[in-house]
């Protein structure tokens, strides 16, 4: 069976996907420049998809946002 890449990763490891502090990274998911986590069975995760399109600029047009 080959390696797997998460689709969806708790605060900690969004915020080190992003490569800053979790402090950094609430105040921006607060202010609404990154995604909102998704409660998935009473946890709160990131899509990484969703992260990899702030990234990549994709998600610049604000009604493309899915949070």
């Amino acid at each position: 069976m080959g390696k797997h890449s998460p689709i969806a990763v708790g605060e900690k490891s969004a915020a080190a996907m992003m490569d800053m502090s979790l402090d950094d990274f609430r105040d921006l998911v607060g202010k609404g420049s990154l995604p909102a986590p998704k409660p998935i069975g009473g946890h709160e995760r990131w899509s990484v998809a969703d992260l990899q399109s702030v990234m990549d600029g994709s998600a610049m047009d604000e009604d493309d946002f899915t949070w």
